[in-house]
């Protein structure tokens, strides 16, 4: 399997400015109000009015960039454009009209098939279902049509407004000022009072068990299969994974962070901490890097390596830890050439630690939608394709002491597979830990962050814990005789000296 190309990591940084929601909307914005002006751009004149239009909306852009409005809360977006209806009675209806039918021509027919077909090989009628998609779906990317129709036809309406408009009185600058004041304030009470389900952060660091000085495990498998909606998981046929959860120890409540998007929550699972934190808040990187360290980091402290591969996103955050592959490929190929590229790796490298992410399901789920049979059977090939590798990975003698986890990054709502604001079908995810070392049959009801996993790694790895790691290394699994033994050895050994 081919690693991401340099073509293909700047493409994908390029998407993310469309696929993420908040720099869509001024991109769109504009790219609307200049499409629509086009026949004019020549007259300077007009060019200055259209920029005054611009500098007007700039207040609006910044508000609907610092507040999300995710989930019910886009329902409240109609209020403003309500008001502004009210206050100046201004529409230009074929302006609208355009944006409205290039919104769904981007989403449905550009994205939904044409990008789709050559990425990953849908069908060309792939539009016939994704509509639908679009409609329902509640994420925070562009795709989010509740969330976007009501932002853009206030921008533009404003712009247009501004730029119509031969001059403005004193008093009129002063009602559009009062106006953007009443948005923010508005915006303001709406997310403070009822944007309350995000998950609660951790306020301290890991401090639950001492960090360790030997190592439990030789190698840490991690398998991260993207997107696997937890309920959709439990009615999928998975022999193989049902065998490691039941001779393992599952926690059932294991809850991602937010926003739930696949780059944040990567590397809150390999920093143990939260966005805040490590600076990575959206799939869409303005500054490349951590700002904390990984489990990467902690693990050369101690002679030891860690590899990660995955998509060429995860580079904005770990950089060259990170062996990507080309996700520009057939999605029923895709994790087969994953496994492969997987196998390779730990011939020719042997790291200690080696995350292995899985992205058909999560695709499926953003082509065709989660609750679709296409799913389904993307997360029993997901299992097959594991339980492949486990074995893989014992015939070579890599699993002698280990500890093997699988585990999603987050779910997957409705809509186009949607995951972000952490609708229904995001928030918890499956996780289990399978080996010598770890309890067999037990399950663990307790609410978990997936931050543990950084600290946890580090443990079975006798590393210490990334430097704001915040998540409790998760004990429960880790038998209670070899924590036990493990520290007679090491009581035995810091006496002898």
């Amino acid at each position: 399997m081919k690693k991401a190309s340099s073509f293909e990591k700047f493409a994908a940084r390029c998407w993310n400015l469309l696929n993420e929601g908040k720099p869509f909307t001024p991109i769109f914005t504009i790219g609307i109000m200049l499409i629509y002006s086009i026949a004019k751009l020549g007259n300077l004149s007009f060019l200055g009015d259209l920029t005054i239009g611009f500098l007007a909306i700039l207040p609006m852009l910044v508000i609907y960039y610092l507040f999300d409005y995710p989930l019910f809360l886009r329902n409240y977006l109609w209020i403003p454009f309500t008001v502004y209806l009210i206050i100046w009675d201004h529409v230009n209806l074929s302006l609208l009209l355009t944006a409205v039918g290039l919104y769904f021509f981007f989403t449905v027919f550009f994205w939904g098939t044409f990008y789709y077909h050559l990425r990953i090989g849908t069908s060309w009628l792939n539009f016939t279902r994704f509509w639908k998609l679009v409609l329902k779906n509640s994420d925070s990317t562009s795709g989010n049509a509740q969330e976007q129709l009501p932002k853009f036809l206030l921008l533009l309406s404003l712009w247009n407004l501004v730029t119509s408009e031969q001059s403005w009185t004193g008093s009129e600058v002063g009602v559009l000022i009062l106006f953007y004041a009443g948005v923010l304030l508005f915006s303001w009470i709406l997310h403070k009072n009822l944007f309350d389900w995000k998950p609660k952060i951790i306020p301290t660091y890991t401090s639950n068990i001492e960090e360790r000085t030997s190592a439990i495990n030789e190698k840490v498998i991690v398998m991260v299969i993207d997107g696997m909606r937890k309920e959709r998981f439990e009615e999928a046929n998975t022999p193989f994974l049902d065998f490691l959860r039941k001779n393992g120890t599952e926690y059932t409540n294991m809850e991602t962070v937010y926003p739930a998007r696949t780059v944040v929550c990567f590397s809150s699972m390999f920093t143990g901490t939260y966005p805040f934190e490590h600076g990575i808040k959206s799939n869409m990187v303005w500054k490349l890097g951590i700002k904390v360290e990984s489990v990467f980091d902690t693990l050369r402290k101690v002679g030891k390596k860690g590899s990660l591969l995955a998509v060429a996103h995860l580079v904005d955050s770990f950089g060259k830890d990170v062996e990507t592959f080309t996700a520009v490929m057939k999605n029923h190929l895709v994790d087969r050439g994953i496994i492969e590229r997987a196998k390779k790796i730990m011939e020719e490298q042997d790291p200690d630690l080696q995350i292995v992410q899985l992205i058909s399901t999560d695709q499926t789920g953003h082509s065709r939608g989660v609750l679709y049979d296409e799913y389904i059977q993307k997360i029993e090939e997901a299992d097959s394709l594991v339980e492949e590798y486990f074995h893989w990975l014992k015939d070579r003698g890599k699993l002698e002491n280990y500890t093997f986890i699988v585990c999603a990054d987050h779910g997957q709502a409705d809509g186009i597979g949607g995951h972000g604001h952490l609708d229904e079908g995001e928030r918890f995810v499956p996780f289990f830990m399978y080996g010598p070392s770890i309890e067999k049959g037990k399950s663990v009801e307790e609410k978990h962050s997936l931050v543990s996993l950084a600290s946890t790694i580090s443990y079975l790895l006798g590393a210490p814990f990334p430097d704001k790691a915040r998540g409790p290394v998760l004990i429960d699994a880790v038998r209670k005789e070899v924590i036990d033994y493990e520290a007679t050895k090491s009581n035995s050994f810091s006496a002898s000296l």
